[in-house]
């Protein structure tokens, strides 16, 4: 069994560079432990499913981390593009062929340990800035339930503002029983407040994308499940 993992993981890094033209376009975002840069090579772990899906459907693919607006908006506009990690909502439901589920998430708002902030409910935070990421879900979700969202085009700003004070929370998204603040300068200093929400996350790809590699990508994911795969260690 470990053997066939890693003959899958190496298949996984060395077909981007026979991909060429004729693959598909996947973005994400800069959003660690998920998906980040090593070096000049994308990885992280929802970037390993990602790749292992790929791998196993017999995919050419090019691989890039783009700010989360950018990212959508390009695998909405351009046919052979997917980009992940996408929260599946109604609201998207009609606009890209999904692939998965990768992953589950809770929505969490953050706020200051020195603060002693106590929210019960989502309605607790009215009247409080509440810090998001242009164009994602909980932005989008957060507006509709009323709340003031101070937008920004890349996660990493908003610990930055929560810690010098521009806003009073910091909507995260962080797959279940995961621990992505350990080690990082806020560590102890923003603690989690409420969760506001549980979502499926998946590779959201262009209406555009052949039925036949949608297909295989799925039995990809569907074996994956089967095998273990997509719940790899949180700490991978």
């Amino acid at each position: 069994m470990k053997q066939a993992s890693m003959a899958w993981l190496l298949a996984a890094l060395l077909l981007p560079a026979a991909a060429g033209a004729e693959g598909l376009r996947i973005v994400g975002e800069h959003l660690p432990p998920s998906s980040m840069m090593e070096g000049n090579t994308v990885v992280g772990r929802e970037t390993l499913k990602v790749r292992d899906i790929m791998a196993r459907a017999g995919i050419g693919y090019t691989i890039e981390l783009l700010p989360w607006k950018r990212a959508y908006a390009q695998a909405l506009r351009e046919a052979d593009t997917c980009v992940f990690s996408t929260t599946r909502t109604q609201e998207r439901e009609a606009r890209f062929r999904w692939i998965g589920p990768l992953n589950e998430a809770e929505w969490i708002l953050y706020g200051l340990a020195e603060r002693h902030l106590a929210l019960r409910t989502l309605a607790d935070a009215r009247g409080l800035v509440i810090g998001t990421v242009l164009g994602d879900a909980r932005d989008d979700y957060l507006r509709q339930h009323g709340m003031s969202v101070a937008p920004v085009t890349q996660e990493w700003i908003n610990p930055q503002k929560l810690l010098l004070g521009r806003i009073d929370l910091w909507a995260v998204g962080m797959a279940v029983g995961s621990k992505p603040f350990v080690g990082k300068e806020w560590e102890g200093k923003v603690v989690p407040l409420l969760t506001f929400n549980r979502v499926q996350t998946y590779l959201a790809c262009n209406l555009k994308v052949p039925e036949a590699q949608v297909a295989a990508m799925q039995r990809a994911a569907a074996a994956m499940r089967r095998d273990g795969s997509m719940a790899r260690e949180l700490t991978r």
